[in-house]
């Protein structure tokens, strides 16, 4: 990372009030990360090159300014972007995809802070995730974010939220609080929805080598306008319960989470009920992360989606292994199969699925550079 400012107009300025010196300072930051990939989907078959395939490519600025006391004003804008072709990542009318966010942090009593943020629950489930929630080749992620004929109207996690509340604890006694409120919510990219009001709430506890989260999450309904139905599809309150768990042991990272999506009842008649839309699901991971070397880093995963009430499920493996030339660059790769079963339609992130009962082979090879 490189410092862009140290203070502003590059002095510390003393503030009369109260007497206390405040210190501003701002952080360029950002991750170029590429990979090719093959991708073998039912009887397709190819070749391409493909954005963030271990880590999000990204730029943001964060900086923050001590307000005296153990208080500090602090933001963060973080912005997502497809290195291979230039282009803004999923959302091309979001310029901080990412994170867009501004508030207070206090050394005594945590943070509260205003925008476009990382949900708690997404905090409990990160660390229990070998692929670290990566939006494009976690597998984790893939099953989050399917959208299949049976569960298309449960509304999906995205671990993020727009126009949120967010108050994080400091930690005490390796416990820590996350909490959100959301309000309402419209995006038009990758296809038009509109979500309700949501809240998230988590607590995590990492000591002893464990980690521990566990988070509940409830998100009220909206609509959301897809390709090849007849009208707005209308999304069901859903809840989601979380639990993950992680234990470290010499050099091996033991990692598990499991997620149950239960959604409210489609209203008799609606697009939802007719299509049969609004069946909860079950999510459930485990894995391992190996740190071999100082340099060479493995990791595995195991993952199974479960519709509830149909005979839908995805059953999946990934295996991978990083090694670095340095602390800010990265030669990764990545192997992964996925077999779809009924009417599944679960695949990686960007990928869609060739039909139901079909499997996926993908392979990759890429790089990171984090400046």
């Amino acid at each position: 990372m490189r410092w862009v400012g140290k203070s502003i107009c590059g002095a510390s300025l003393l503030i009369a009030a109260g007497g206390a010196a405040a210190q501003s300072s701002v952080t360029l930051y950002g991750v170029a990360d590429v990979f090719v990939q093959y991708l073998g989907n039912g009887a397709l078959h190819g070749f391409s090159e493909r954005s963030g395939g271990n880590s999000g490519s990204n730029f943001g600025l964060k900086g923050s300014e001590d307000l005296g006391g153990g208080l500090k004003a602090a933001f963060q804008l973080e912005n997502g972007y497809t290195i291979n072709n230039g282009g803004f990542f999923v959302d091309s009318s979001s310029l901080f995809y990412r994170q867009a966010w501004v508030g207070v942090t206090h050394d005594d009593y945590g943070s509260l802070t205003f925008g476009r943020q990382y949900q708690p629950t997404f905090w409990a489930v990160y660390p229990t995730d070998p692929f670290r929630g990566n939006e494009v080749m976690s597998p984790l992620s893939a099953a989050a974010s399917t959208l299949d004929r049976h569960t298309i109207a449960t509304i999906a996690a995205t671990g993020r939220s727009s126009n949120s509340i967010v108050y994080q604890s400091p930690v005490m006694g390796g416990v820590k609080l996350y909490a959100m409120y959301g309000f309402a919510a419209t995006s038009s990219q990758p296809v038009p929805i509109s979500t309700g009001n949501m809240f998230d709430l988590a607590v995590t506890y990492a000591g002893a080598g464990a980690f521990v989260g566990v988070a509940y999450q409830k998100q009220h309904g909206g609509t959301e306008t897809l390709p090849g139905l007849p009208g707005a599809l209308n999304l069901m309150s859903t809840e989601r319960f979380t639990g993950a768990l992680a234990y470290r042991f010499g050099i091996v990272n033991l990692q598990a989470n499991y997620t149950y999506n239960r959604s409210i009842d489609a209203p008799a008649g609606s697009l939802a009920a007719r299509l049969g839309a609004a069946n909860s699901y079950s999510i459930a991971e485990v894995g391992a992360t190996v740190q071999a070397t100082a340099a060479d880093t493995f990791e595995i995963a195991g993952i199974q989606r479960k519709a509830r009430g149909v005979h839908d499920n995805t059953l999946g493996i990934q295996v991978g292994a990083d090694h670095n030339l340095s602390k800010r660059t990265t030669l990764y790769a990545r192997a992964g199969y996925m077999k779809n079963n009924g009417a599944a339609m679960m695949s990686w992130p960007g990928v869609v699925a060739s039909g139901p009962n079909a499997s996926q082979e993908l392979v990759a090879l890429g790089m990171t550079h984090r400046f």
